[in-house]
């Protein structure tokens, strides 16, 4: 080969190698369907969001049925109101409850939609009406330690005779 031949597949070396560069920063940043597709928006209102954040997946049985699109806080109940955009193709029934789960275990956290057993499906405007909030690792460990003090604190004969 010449010395031109050579840095061609040199350059198209480079070039595949960005490729798939780019292939997983959009794999990885939740952006890897650019098309929005056909779905139906429907909300649900949570106590606590966690760390839940905008793009994040909708998961049915482990299958990814649409996306988070919009977070905002309710002014008059102080709930996290978090919008979905659900894929037309999957239609769940009205009294469906819906869960901010965590992937793994310091992992992302996506939204679980738990499919009910009403007649009706839920439609593009409606609110899931049973709703998990996200379990704050932070509010565990406090619970586990205040727990583990007050079990001290009585362990000892605190109790009188």
């Amino acid at each position: 080969m010449n010395k031109k031949g050579i840095e061609v597949l040199v350059g198209g070396f480079v070039l595949l190698g960005m490729a798939g560069l780019v292939f997983l920063a959009l794999k990885a940043a939740n952006l890897g369907s650019f098309g929005s597709g056909d779905t139906y928006r429907v909300k649900a209102n949570f106590d606590n969001i966690g760390g839940l954040k905008v793009r994040a997946p909708v998961r049915s049985a482990g299958v990814i049925v649409g996306r988070v699109t919009s977070i905002s806080l309710d002014p008059k109940t102080f709930q996290g109101v978090v919008a979905l955009d659900i894929d037309r193709s999957f239609q769940f029934p009205k009294d469906s409850a819906a869960k901010i789960l965590t992937a793994g275990l310091l992992g992302d956290q996506y939204i679980g939609i738990e499919p009910g057993g009403d007649d009706k499906n839920l439609a593009a405007g409606d609110t899931v009406a049973q709703t998990q909030s996200a379990v704050v690792l932070e509010n565990l460990i406090g619970q586990f330690l205040t727990g583990k003090a007050a079990d001290a604190g009585t362990a000892d004969g605190g109790a009188k005779k």
